[in-house]
């Protein structure tokens, strides 16, 4: 852990509160993205063309993704799971930026990602089945398996956000020990790689919560269709 503070820098103060430049990252890539929905959003209904084929085809192939694996609730998991994509990809690839650092590199960003998912999942199984159904499948098949239940819903959270936090902590150190090494002869195939793994664990991300969700959401209606059967 103190290895990964090298990568933490405080910029400035609010008063007594320090502020890291994984906040300024993550602040600035928010109002990035915000600005760029607006505007493409904006600029389509005003002049639909080219832009509007890559953005229907970006969001139909996010909806076809969360739709296989949740196909009667795609819509109402949507927003936060293309979300959760959209976000860890650009903070994934703020690195490539010189000077600038992925914040989520950071464990404090993925452990607030990782809680994210964790009140999500039981929002969505509380909202699709009911408080009373919803915490009655922690007690199936067996009350005894309680504890273990509640064990599991703890360790997938910690596992969620180490894994995003090692995985680009770790790229980012390779990346800088590969410069350190080969100077920089070798900058594009680190980018290439720093590319490719930054798409990939911000899909791992999203898939792992959407696939939570989906299951807090067909829990109940998996047990009643077996007492059906």
């Amino acid at each position: 852990m103190a290895a990964s503070l090298s990568f933490i820098t405080q910029v400035f103060h609010i008063g007594p509160v320090a502020v890291t430049n994984t906040v300024v990252v993550t602040w600035a890539i928010m109002l990035g993205l915000a600005l760029t929905a607006w505007g493409v959003t904006r600029g389509l209904r005003a002049v639909p063309g080219p832009w509007q084929v890559i953005v229907e085809g970006i969001v139909t192939a996010i909806e076809d993704a969360i739709r296989a694996v949740l196909p009667a609730e795609h819509r109402r998991v949507m927003p936060l799971v293309a979300t959760l994509w959209i976000f860890i990809l650009a903070a994934n690839l703020a690195s490539v930026l010189p000077g600038v650092r992925s914040p989520t590199g950071d464990l404090s960003l993925t452990v607030a990602l990782a809680i994210l998912v964790f009140l999500s999942v039981h929002w969505y199984g509380i909202r699709a089945n009911g408080l009373k159904s919803y915490l009655r499948h922690y007690l199936a098949p067996n009350p005894i398996l309680l504890p273990f239940h509640l064990i599991s819903e703890i360790s997938r959270t910690v596992a969620l956000a180490v894994r995003l936090f090692g995985n680009i902590f770790s790229l980012q150190m390779a990346a800088l020990l590969v410069l350190l090494v080969a100077g920089f002869l070798a900058p594009v195939p680190v980018l290439m790689l720093h590319i490719i793994e930054a798409v990939v664990q911000a899909y791992i991300f999203g898939m792992l919560a959407l696939i939570y969700i989906a299951g807090a959401i067909q829990s109940q209606h998996l047990k009643q269709h077996r007492e059906k059967e």
